[in-house]
């Protein structure tokens, strides 16, 4: 979750680095076809566009080169130009590409409303669905982008890019709500039952439409975008994501940076969706309004941390989990989340495990679901199994990244006593409660009571208490800024204390548990430990758990 407060927070907790992220892989969960028996599915009364590096063709003809054709190809693909200098973009050396790479890609252009079938392989190039200025405002602008074993691979850009259609929900920040309902979407994703589908996919980083110069005129001090895409498949509209008749199909999403966004809300209604993405698997990203709701499907993420960071889900309004499953390892080395929100996390319904090192806030839930909060980071790579009274594994998960937090939902959770073991060893921990931790980043200090126990209301934001100005302070509660160290400054290590290890509490502080503390003693058990998890209806949060009693 892009945090950004205006508030600061200083925090006395020095982190060590995790180690690093581990290779990809996925639970085997889902019911996707394997790769290699994959084969196109016959749709009827649909546009299908045949992908490939020796000619492309449309309902079995060419395509056109016409830009006045509902489908047409041109090499005229949006990117991050190289050499441009600061007033071009906010983008870095390693976001630039060349003219020469960029030529290399055919986008495949769509213009007009309908459901069109992509099959085929491209290895340099893109799909864009762009239906007009117009479009965002027309309930026709629609278009259904059938994966029908398709594979694209696009190395300066996103490879499937929705830019203009129908939006079907506002984005009015004074009324946000997590119930939105993205049915009539323009933005619209069919997994094709019986194919395998890739995307590999880049992004394009921030490029000024006009800007504001500083009076010296050596920085932007203000500006306007005119380009700015994250993930390898985006849409600037809400988009839903489905499955077919039988939720057979597979989507593959392999991103440089972030994997499937949206800029508005983003709806994921089945089929199997599996991530390996450098920074977020998942993210929406209009603050305070976009919704990520997962009704149905399979979805498995990993992120494999090579931009340094990375969520699994990350809402910048609300997640709110109805079903399906839902499989999130977050970046094993970075102070990020499984699942993440800024608005609100809600588990109605389906299966959920989460890996990460910061815990965000999970608001009124239907449906059971545990929070494990460990004493020190877990390796990834090791079988997570619960069992319940009886001895009888009801869970069982491979974890792919380290991580210090482990959430855990499903209708297998029922109210009763269970036993946590990562691999092979059975692990012990103390019940608590979700205290107001600030969360990621460098670990926070907990503004509610000893025990943890302040509860956020729904959509309440965990930021600074009530009459709390920016950059205030809360009076008794946080340590006094050090001399000569100016707001957001880290203090240096004291020369006794080793990387990962935590700094004395403060008198009147309370560590927060929502914060990501290293390898150090972090999340420590204010209870008594037991090797029995009693599990009560709604959220169960289990601190200080380890290995060792």
């Amino acid at each position: 979750m892009k945090k950004n407060m205006k508030i600061v927070i200083v925090c006395l907790c020095i982190m060590g680095m995790l180690a690093g992220c581990k290779e990809s892989g996925y639970s085997q969960v889902g019911s996707g076809v394997l790769k290699e028996e994959a084969k196109p599915k016959v749709f009827e009364g649909v546009t299908e566009i045949a992908l490939s590096d020796e000619g492309i063709t449309v309902d079995g003809e060419a395509v056109s080169e016409d830009a006045s054709a509902p489908v047409y190809v041109a090499k005229d693909i949006v990117f991050y130009l190289a050499g441009q200098g600061f007033t071009y973009g906010e983008g870095e050396e390693k976001d630039e590409h060349t003219q020469s790479e960029a030529d290399k890609h055919t986008v495949v252009h769509i213009t007009k409303p309908g459901t069109y079938a992509v099959t085929g392989t491209l290895s340099a190039g893109q799909i864009a669905v762009d239906l007009g200025k117009d479009a965002k405002e027309d309930p026709q602008a629609v278009v259904t982008l059938i994966m029908n074993n398709a594979e694209i691979t696009c190395s300066v850009a996103p490879a499937v890019i929705f830019y203009n259609v129908y939006e079907c929900s506002g984005d009015d920040k004074d009324n946000p709500t997590k119930d939105v309902d993205t049915s009539a979407a323009g933005a619209n994703v069919l997994i094709a039952d019986g194919t395998y589908n890739t995307v590999n996919g880049s992004y394009v980083a921030r490029i000024y439409k006009s800007y504001e110069l500083s009076e010296d005129g050596t920085e932007v001090v203000d500006s306007k975008k005119l380009h700015k895409y994250d993930a390898a498949f985006y849409s600037k509209m809400s988009m839903n994501v489905n499955g077919d008749e039988e939720g057979t199909g597979v989507l593959e999403i392999n991103a440089k940076n972030e994997g499937l966004d949206s800029e508005l809300h983003l709806t994921i209604n089945g089929g199997n969706i599996k991530i390996t993405s450098g920074n977020d698997g998942i993210n929406t990203n209009e603050d305070g309004v976009s919704v990520t709701t997962v009704n149905g499907g399979t979805l498995e993420i990993a992120v494999d941390g090579s931009t340094g960071e990375g969520d699994g889900i990350d809402s910048n309004g609300w997640l709110v989990i109805n079903g399906g499953t839902v499989v999130s390892y977050a970046c094993g080395f970075s102070g990020d989340a499984g699942i993440d929100s800024d608005m609100g996390i809600h588990i109605n319904g389906g299966t959920v495990v989460a890996t990460g090192n910061m815990l965000d806030r999970i608001g009124e839930s239907q449906q059971n679901y545990a929070v494990f909060s460990f004493s020190s980071g877990q390796n990834g790579g090791k079988d997570i199994i619960l069992k319940d009274a009886d001895d009888k594994e009801v869970g069982k998960w491979a974890t792919v990244n380290d991580y210090s937090y482990l959430i855990v939902s499903g209708d297998f959770l029922k109210e009763g006593t269970y036993t946590l073991w990562i691999d092979g060893e059975q692990y012990a921990g103390a019940s608590g409660n979700q205290g107001r931790g600030f969360g990621g980043g460098m670990g926070g200090m907990n503004f509610g009571g000893k025990d943890g126990d302040f509860k956020l209301e729904e959509g309440q934001r965990p930021m600074m208490p009530e009459g709390m100005t920016p950059g205030e302070m809360p009076e008794g509660e946080m340590p006094e800024i050090p001399e000569g160290m100016t707001p957001g400054e880290m203090p240096e290590m004291p020369e006794e204390m080793m990387p990962g290890e935590m700094p004395e509490i403060p008198e009147g502080a309370q560590a927060g548990r929502g914060g990501f503390g290293g390898r150090g003693p972090m999340n420590q058990a204010t209870g008594e430990l037991s090797k029995e998890f009693t599990i009560t209806a709604g959220g169960n949060y289990f601190n200080g758990v380890s290995g060792t009693m």
